[in-house]
């Protein structure tokens, strides 16, 4: 699949060359392209980094929001779709390139905390309140929740208050081996084992973007029977590929954070065990290091695969209806295997996975938060969220959408808005339950580190190499590629030579500092 679109790039050229007209003053903004955002003055054509493919039928809509973005605010856009594969990768490239891309998704689990710690990133906290649309569609909690030491890097995008990943498990095949409703975790064990000998299909599908949430990931790890059972813990990295460690619980009572590495914390080694086992055993796909999220999705929906993993943002059950086609009799459920199910109140940082962050040396900093304002607007927001309605889409009732086509945007990397998102029209009962729970803030513990995020630029060089270290030996005893005693031991060996014991103590040094309001 190639890393940027064919049609984006075709359009490019085109949408370049058209004249635009600045109407910044006539919506009455105060502009924030100046030089201390590094915008460089009005451009035709902003370009934006987005992940993954081009969406099916996307020359149509982006020729539509073009063309009303131009009547309405006088430029146009230009996204980049790049693999998720390549992503991470190729997206920090461009920051530190200087490239003069004016928007782009970021996360902690992407490059975030580096691009903060580099000053790659325009901070949108003082600006927001500039953007009626933009401001009035972000609760204050995620505003607040989200700044770094004050400071807001990036424009939270999110569908719910909380987010919580899970799983999606083949309903039909749960039936039909008699399980039932899966509620805890040995019922979800036994039904992949179940799969593995009576079904001949793979039974939990595993990416390459995902070693790092499996087993150390706050507030569970993904395959961390323990988490599922104690969904109470947390974990801090000073990047998104580096070294995971947990801190204390007790830490706002006792000032101190007590920081221990993730092979110390309860239940981290058996998840390990048991991780290697379903390895070996065949319950985990054996190119796990190797295949990217987009091809372990069309193998679920093809029916080769009966679990993979799920967020609490609704979108799961949009793949019922392409596995239909594969396996007609086909169900999906949402499977949160947490003790206590919706009472478990588990523990909750309500910070976004996904943020747009805007490029320093990009184009027109002013020109990407007024596109941020203009997605912010329903009729805008669902015309890139969903299509144009009466081809790709038609509304349910007031808070639903049929889909009439395959287009699919990554709303998330430029548009998600927790007011102005609807639900599939077949959104399946067990994800509306849960998308529901995750809408509400009292339905979990705050974190005690919840706006902790820790500042790399001490120790920079130490966690650039134990990232490396963690990439070379973690990911492969992660997904259980390696036996667990041996791949720990050269895991130790390699992240000490590279600098834990500096990263172990500049983190603890950050998180009390935090824990006392520093």
């Amino acid at each position: 699949m190639p890393a940027t679109s064919p049609a984006g790039l075709s359009r490019r050229g085109f949408l370049a060359a058209s004249g635009g007209l600045s109407v910044a003053a006539l919506l009455g903004l105060n502009g924030c392209g100046n030089s201390s955002t590094g915008s460089k003055g009005a451009p035709d054509t902003l370009t934006l980094l987005l992940p993954g493919d081009a969406p099916t039928g996307w020359d149509a809509v982006l020729a539509k929001v073009n063309e009303k973005l131009k009547q309405d605010l006088g430029f146009t856009i230009a996204p980049q779709f790049i693999a998720w594969s390549n992503y991470q990768q190729q997206s920090l490239l461009k920051f530190t390139a200087g490239d003069t891309f004016d928007t782009a998704l970021q996360a902690r689990w992407l490059n975030m905390i580096q691009l903060v710690a580099s000053k790659s990133l325009v901070p949108v906290g003082d600006l927001i309140g500039k953007y009626p649309n933009l401001s009035k569609s972000l609760a204050p909690e995620l505003l607040e929740q989200n700044k770094w030491k004050g400071k807001l890097y990036g424009i939270p995008q999110v569908n719910s208050a909380a987010r919580f990943h899970h799983f999606t498990v083949r309903q039909d095949l749960a039936d039909k081996l008699g399980i039932g409703e899966i509620t805890a975790f040995d019922q979800l064990e036994k039904f992949w084992y179940d799969v593995k000998q009576k079904q001949k299909i793979t039974p939990v599908g595993i990416s390459s973007n995902m070693p790092k949430l499996l087993v150390a990931f706050a507030p569970v790890g993904w395959l961390n029977q323990h988490d599922w059972e104690n969904p109470h813990v947390s974990v801090q990295t000073f990047s998104g590929g580096s070294f995971p460690f947990y801190l204390a619980q007790d830490g706002k009572t006792t000032g101190s954070a007590k920081p221990i590495p993730f092979w110390e914390a309860p239940g981290v080694v058996d998840a390990l065990r048991r991780v290697r086992k379903y390895y070996l055993d065949g319950i985990i796909n054996k190119d796990a290091l190797n295949v990217d999220s987009s091809t372990i999705g069309a193998q679920f929906e093809s029916g080769r695969i009966a679990s993979r993993w799920a967020m609490t943002d609704g979108l799961s059950s949009q793949s019922l209806a392409p596995l239909r086609k594969a396996v007609p009799s086909a169900q999906i459920a949402n499977v949160v295997p947490i003790r206590g199910g919706k009472n478990a109140k588990p523990n909750q940082t309500f910070q976004a996975d996904n943020f747009v962050v805007l490029n320093v040396k990009g184009q027109s900093n002013e020109r990407a938060l007024q596109l941020e304002d203009w997605v912010s607007i329903k009729e805008n927001h669902d015309l890139i969220s969903y299509g144009v309605e009466g081809k790709d889409w038609k509304p349910v009732g007031t808070d639903k959408f049929e889909q009439l086509s395959q287009y699919g945007f990554p709303g998330y990397a430029l548009c998600w808005r927790q007011t102005l998102e609807k639900k599939i029209k077949d959104i399946t009962p067990t994800e509306e339950a849960w998308f529901d729970w995750a809408q509400d803030y009292d339905n979990f513990t705050v974190d005690p580190y919840a706006s902790f995020v820790p500042d790399v630029t001490p120790v920079k060089r130490q966690d650039s190499q134990v990232s490396a270290a963690m990439t070379q030996y973690g990911n492969p005893l992660w997904i259980g590629a390696v036996d667990v005693d041996k791949g720990l031991d050269a895991l130790r060996k390699a992240v000490d030579k590279a600098g834990l014991a500096d990263l172990h103590a500049e983190l603890e040094k950050q998180a009390n500092a935090y824990l006392k309001g520093e």
